[in-house]
């Protein structure tokens, strides 16, 4: 029966944080995982930590030395053939994933998910200490550094600052030269 629900489209497991629908547990289990941050999948050799098995996995062919692909470009060695594809795009600029609502391009699928969730005003990644939500990952990492009062740049140089000048593409095949104006927190894109 659990498995006929995969054909028929019918989702009977539904997040209670994000709405979205799931037709098997397990997968409900594993989204659930983006809005907690849980990572049960430990690495037994380093700290490494992950949401899901397989990635665990993958990580410990880097431990075995199962690892077959490297950039021909950096020297970066990866454990997949997928992941050398998606590696390859930062030295390409290839961005094969268009945004339809408003044609802004990206080189990974889950940058497009992501981005996509603008559009629609979804925010599935919710912090556990209060009832701030967040459409993008890192700005509810970056947000919850208030409830921790940690200061992860105290002991360090502080992070580097981005390019003020960088080419980007437009998802239109062509390319646009933009500058960045920095003033204070704020930038101003020319």
């Amino acid at each position: 029966m659990k498995h006929q629900m995969i054909h028929t489209g019918e989702k009977q497991y539904q997040c209670t944080l994000c709405d979205k629908e799931f037709s098997v547990k397990s997968n409900l289990i594993r989204h659930q995982r983006i809005h907690t941050g849980e990572k049960p999948y430990q690495c037994n050799q380093c700290d490494k930590a992950f949401s899901q098995k397989s990635n665990l996995m993958e990580h410990h062919r880097f431990h075995s030395g199962d690892t077959t692909y490297q950039c021909n470009q950096c020297d970066k060695v990866l454990s997949k053939k997928s992941s050398l594809i998606r590696h390859l795009r930062i030295h390409t600029g290839d961005k094969p994933y268009l945004c339809d609502q408003c044609d802004k391009a990206f080189s990974h699928k889950n940058n497009l998910m992501e981005h996509q969730w603008i559009h629609t005003g979804e925010k599935p990644y919710q912090c556990n200490q209060c009832n701030n939500a967040f459409s993008v990952k890192r700005n509810l990492i970056r947000h919850q550094i208030i409830h921790t009062g940690e200061k992860p740049w105290a002991d360090s140089a502080p992070p580097p600052q981005k390019k003020k000048h960088f080419i980007m593409k437009n998802g239109k095949g062509g390319e646009e030269e933009r500058k960045i104006e920095m003033k204070g927190d704020r930038k101003k894109y020319k």
